[in-house]
C-alpha cells in the first residue's frame, strides 16, 4: 500500500484551512485517512501550523511521500532536516549527540528568524493604522474649518438680515 502525507481540505468556500493526514494514495482528497498528523492554516499571518513531529517523522521513515506542498510543510517545520541528520547518524557520519546540537541550532535560528518577521509585520500594521488615523484627522480638521467658516458666513449673513436699516441722514442745503 502506497502511503501519502497530504492535505485534507475543510472550511468554506474562500476560507480553507487543512487537516495534515497519512492517507492511501488511492484514497480520495476528503475521504478515508489512516491518521491525521496536524493542521495547516493559511488565512492567518503568518500561517499557523500545528504538527505532530515525532508521528510525522515517523511516517517520513517509514515510506510515505509527502505531496509538495505537505514537503513544504514539513521542511519549514523540520522534520525533513531531522530525517536527514538521523540518516547521517545512521551511517556513522557524526554521532547523535551532534546530530542534536546541529538539530537544536537550527531550530534556534528559525524561531529568531520567525520572532523578527513577526515582529516585522506588526509594526508595519502598527505604522500603517497611524498613517490612516493622522489622514483622517487632518480630513476631520479640514472639514472642522470647512464647516466653522459657512457657520461664520451664514451668521454674518443673518445679522445683517436682522440688523435695522438707519436712515440716510437727510442733506443739508
Amino acid at each position: 500500500m502506497a502511503t501519502r502525507i497530504r492535505l485534507q481540505r475543510h472550511g468554506r468556500k474562500g476560507y480553507a484551512f487543512y487537516q495534515i493526514v497519512i492517507a492511501d494514495s488511492r484514497a480520495p482528497r476528503d475521504g478515508k485517512f489512516i491518521e491525521r498528523i496536524g493542521s495547516y492554516n493559511p488565512n492567518t499571518n503568518p500561517a499557523t501550523i500545528d504538527l505532530k513531529f515525532d508521528r510525522a517523522l515517523y511516517w517520513l521513515q517509514v515510506g510515505a511521500q509527502p505531496t509538495d506542498t505537505v514537503k513544504n510543510i514539513l521542511s519549514e517545520q523540520g522534520v525533513l532536516l531531522k530525517k536527514h541528520l538521523l540518516g547521517g547518524v545512521q551511517k556513522g557520519a557524526f554521532t547523535e549527540a551532534e546530530g542534536e546540537t546541529k538539530f537544536q541550532a537550527w531550530i534556534d535560528a528559525k524561531q529568531k528568524s520567525v520572532k523578527t518577521t513577526v515582529s516585522k509585520l506588526m509594526e508595519n500594521e502598527r505604522a500603517t493604522t497611524k498613517a490612516k488615523l493622522d489622514a483622517e484627522k487632518a480630513t476631520n480638521k479640514m472639514k472642522a474649518e470647512a464647516l466653522a467658516a459657512k457657520k461664520a458666513a451664514l451668521a454674518k449673513a443673518a445679522a445683517k438680515a436682522t440688523e435695522p436699516e438707519t436712515p440716510a441722514e437727510p442733506a443739508t442745503e
